[in-house]
């Protein structure tokens, strides 16, 4: 939600690095983030699929693909695999939260609405805040450790100003992933779930009932945040490497 490739920060290589040599790792922005922020976001997610499909048809990536995407960016996988299973050779989902299988207050714990509200209504001159805002609702190890927090936060900022996430796209984007509803029975696409036990903005039964749901293998980490990437690349890198060799 809001974000973009950048905010992957070296996740993408490293993980290049842990797949085999013929493996290609494509990043993509969804509309109004990133590269397309001047792109209005669409209010559903299936808008979203459509943006990502196109990427990767201009760029001259054929399918089949294999989802990595966190949050918001699961929802996308998860839609995309419904409507498209025979491009996708697999998706894994990091802290991801849809209806039917779970409530609308374990898809946002309550205690976060008011930030989140704060969030949406901030502007240019409150940047700093809002990005320390960001990374305190997404992380318990970065944000608890000052080496890394001072430079991150720094380069957060530095994206937001050379891509400012507008408050309408912002608004947008948090009423797709409202209003978005997965598909009952499970897409027939490979799955795998990735979720963080301590997750302070999702609840972990989220990724738990999907899992029993949609009997899909779960991997919990028991120490990070909601953006598990972040706070432990090795263990989500290690975890994909895994899965991709099985």
């Amino acid at each position: 939600l809001t974000r973009e490739v950048r905010h992957w920060g070296d996740f993408p290589q490293r993980l290049a690095a842990a797949l085999p040599p013929t493996a290609r790792i494509e990043p993509l922005d969804l509309p109004g983030n990133g590269a397309l922020w001047r792109q209005r976001s669409p209010a559903r997610v299936d808008g979203m699929v459509a943006s990502c499909r196109a990427q990767l048809q201009a760029r001259g990536v054929a399918p089949p693909y294999r989802l990595v995407a966190l949050s918001l960016g699961a929802m996308v996988a998860i839609d995309w695999a419904a409507r498209h299973p025979t491009e996708l050779a697999g998706m894994a989902l990091i802290n991801t939260s849809v209806r039917p299988f779970s409530p609308f207050w374990q898809r946002l714990q309550p205690g976060n609405y008011g930030d989140l509200a704060r969030l949406l209504v901030a502007d240019s001159a409150e940047l700093q805040r809002r990005e320390a805002t960001v990374l305190r609702l997404t992380s318990r190890l970065v944000a608890a450790d000052a080496e890394r927090r001072a430079p991150l936060l720094a380069a957060w900022q530095r994206i937001q100003q050379s891509a400012p996430v507008s408050r309408a796209n912002a608004l947008r984007q948090l009423i797709a992933a409202a209003r978005f509803a997965a598909p009952r029975s499970r897409p027939a696409v490979p799955l795998l779930l990735l979720a963080s036990t301590r997750d302070g903005l999702v609840d972990v039964r989220c990724s738990r009932r999907l899992a029993q749901a949609w009997s899909a293998a779960l991997i919990e980490h028991p120490q990070a945040g909601h953006d598990l990437p972040l706070d432990d690349a090795a263990w989500v890198v290690a975890a994909l490497g895994a899965w991709a060799a099985g």
